[in-house]
């Protein structure tokens, strides 16, 4: 008989934070399911892009800072 939610947790909580970290990944890769066909590979060719296009010059780059100071802006209006 699977055990409750609320027994789950209680257990999660002895866990370590590392045991915990690995738990979560293993969720994570439960729900979102099979990583598609060449996903890893898009994402390197992407990365690797957009760091020829900074490396050029061709884009301008903000920083997290101003990213984030604008969106706190945005969310409080």
């Amino acid at each position: 008989m699977p055990r409750s939610l609320d027994v789950l947790e209680q257990e999660l909580r002895t866990l370590s934070r590392s045991e915990q970290e690995a738990l979560l990944r293993v969720l994570l890769e439960e729900l979102d399911g099979p990583a598609e066909a060449g996903a890893d590979a898009a994402w390197l060719e992407e990365a690797e892009r957009r760091s020829r296009e900074i490396d050029a010059g061709t884009v301008h780059c903000i920083p997290a800072e101003e990213v984030f100071a604008k969106v706190d802006a945005l969310l409080k209006r």
